[in-house]
């Protein structure tokens, strides 16, 4: 990695991923010989970029893999329902996360809560890494680790600059010991969970157990955790992208750096690690071909290493629509309702290959974009007379992660009503297509499409096959949440793998006010729904295989895909249902039934 000028979290910098080892483009090879590399592992890197020196963000210029996604957060008695808390407690399994890593891609995390405390005071948080932290120069030797040559990740340079602080096991325990003092924790490490999406995270996977205020357990409640606290996304993507001011949106490039951190770390200190994923993306192919994806697809077959994540909860929001055109119809006629409040947002349609589509448009008023064919469809720009509308449209006839053609439209200040999207067919196999819009929080509730398909709706990384991607359900009644992402992939693959709860589960709230030290021993509880919530509860139950396996000694050898075949056996399946399932996946979670069966 080069020396960089300026700190590349700010904006001064614009950030592209690329498989370093290829060139992906003209601009992309001129920009790496004059800006700061990061190498996240054997397959990507990140440029940053001078900002001076890129030119208008396009996905024909800079490719569409490179221009890092945007994800948001999945999601505004659980343990005991997923027979975790019959393993934890079953003396000859003892199954409760210990000498395990779970790592959390998230907000932050309150480390001053008790829950993640061990009885002496002392914390189970291993480190902290705030991407957000500015002021100094971190090396990423300080971030990333020593590794081994047999572990799955790049050897980090010896000197380079990075962003963000970490923050070591003793460093946070200097800062609880100032609290029990009555000192300022924060002026020695000044991590804070603003959201508090991290720390409930946090807490429904690795939460300590008490009985006081209320009795509660985390699905792993001894095992050791380490948190990735995401930064805000840059505004040039947020305004590439048009994402709404306010909303979380964190970037794909910055998901990338925080798993090699946590796999590194858990290298470091020789734990089985297990990857919890709080955030998705209604961007890409739905068949799991991103860089995020495919770098935690790179770690299947390594011995005690999973990622688990939330399917999304997209079903019922109007926001997919799969079509099939026929041999006997000019185009397909895609109908948009787009909401009087709605400032713009992408859309993209990505066709199976080696099927290629053309698109025309006519708006609200009746004003009309003739077909527009292949040739011209290189970053066009078509304004509406009739409006202030602008559409920029991209054609990628053979999109390099997943070869499929994809149709990428932007849609800025776009009149309000219905639109038609006319898809045409120029080269016809199957015929068949999808489109996404934006997932919940990065669009109006009133854009939507009149006749969706809510079915292949699960977010990234969700639908790559490494992670263990998780719908969720209300384990009070017993049914599917009304808003979790059904399956299966584009391709087919049977995504989600498993539902957990995650409707009304019960984790930590974070504090009132600060600062803590009137408040140190109060534990604060809330509730949330989301897959999210779901995937925690997950991640603690493969936390506890892996102390089973590995830290117990009865299979040192479990890896990702065996958790996953694991739990699948273990699965309750209802009767009523055929399996796999668009809505569960192979069943509810039993984590007692996955070591019975073993």
């Amino acid at each position: 990695m080069t020396s960089c000028l300026y700190d590349p979290a700010s904006d001064a910098y614009e950030d592209f991923i690329i498989q370093y080892l290829h060139s992906t483009s003209a601009q992309l090879d001129e920009l790496a010989r004059i800006s700061c590399i990061q190498t996240i592992d054997q397959n990507y890197a990140v440029i940053y970029a001078d900002a001076g020196n890129v030119g208008d963000l396009n996905i024909s210029d800079y490719t569409y893999a490179s221009i890092p996604k945007i994800y948001g957060l999945l999601d505004t008695g659980a343990v005991e329902s997923s027979g975790i808390l019959k393993a934890v407690n079953q003396p000859s399994l003892l199954a409760d996360g210990r000498g395990v890593l779970i790592g959390f891609l998230d907000t932050g995390i309150d480390y001053t809560n008790p829950l993640f405390q061990n009885a002496d005071g002392t914390t189970r948080i291993l480190a902290i890494w705030d991407q957000t932290a500015s002021g100094r120069e971190t090396s990423a030797k300080e971030v990333f680790p020593e590794v081994s040559d047999n572990f799955p990740v790049a050897d980090a340079p010896d000197s380079a600059t990075f962003y963000g602080t970490v923050y070591p096991h003793e460093q946070i325990n200097r800062a609880l010991a100032l609290l029990r003092d009555g000192g300022d924790p924060f002026s020695l490490v000044p991590q804070q969970d603003e959201n508090g999406h991290g720390t409930f995270m946090a807490s429904v996977a690795a939460g300590g157990s008490v009985a006081q205020p209320i009795a509660f357990s985390g699905a792993a409640p001894e095992a050791w955790i380490a948190i990735a606290k995401l930064k805000p996304a840059k505004q040039y993507l947020k305004d590439f992208f048009l994402i709404p001011d306010g909303v979380p949106a964190y970037q794909e490039n910055d998901l990338m750096a925080a798993t090699a951190w946590l796999i590194r770390l858990a290298q470091q200190h020789q734990l089985p690690l297990v990857i919890c994923s709080g955030v998705g993306t209604g961007q890409g192919s739905h068949d799991g071909t991103s860089p995020f994806c495919e770098q935690l697809n790179s770690l299947s077959g390594y011995p005690g290493v999973a990622a688990v994540t939330g399917a999304g909860n997209e079903t019922g929001l109007q926001h997919h629509y799969h079509g099939i055109t026929h041999a006997d119809a000019e185009y397909n006629d895609v109908q948009l309702r787009i909401g009087a409040q709605e400032p713009g947002f992408c859309m993209e349609l990505w066709a199976r290959e080696p099927d290629l589509f053309t698109v025309g448009f006519i708006s609200p008023s009746g004003e009309t974009v003739s077909r527009i064919p292949l040739a011209l469809g290189r970053n066009a720009k078509i304004p509406f007379r009739l409006s202030d509308t602008e559409i920029s449209l991209n054609y990628v006839n053979y999109e390099s992660g997943s070869g499929s053609q994809l149709i990428f439209m932007r849609f800025q200040n776009p009149s309000p009503g219905i639109w038609h999207l006319l898809v045409y067919p120029d080269i016809q196999a199957s015929g068949e297509f999808h489109i996404w819009l934006p997932m919940r929080q990065f669009l109006s509730e009133d854009t939507v499409f009149l006749k969706p398909d809510p079915d292949t709706t699960v977010t990234d990384p969700g639908n790559a096959a490494m992670p263990i991607t998780v719908a969720a359900y209300n384990h009070s009644s017993g049914g599917i949440d009304i808003h979790s992402s059904r399956g299966f992939t584009r391709s087919g693959r049977i995504k989600p793998d498993l539902a957990a709860p995650g409707v009304d589960v019960q984790g930590a709230a974070k504090p009132l006010s600060l600062p803590l030290s009137a408040q140190a021993e109060e534990i604060r509880f809330t509730r949330m729904t989301g897959t999210s919530v779901a995937a925690a509860v997950t991640a603690g139950a493969v936390a506890d295989l892996f102390t089973w396996a590995i830290t117990d000694g009865n299979d040192q050898t479990l890896s990702a895909a065996a958790v996953r075949s694991m739990l699948i056996r273990g699965a309750i399946k209802n009767p009523a249902f055929t399996y796999p399932s668009r809505e569960w996946g192979f069943g509810k979670l039993d984590l007692y039934q996955a070591l019975a069966y073993f």
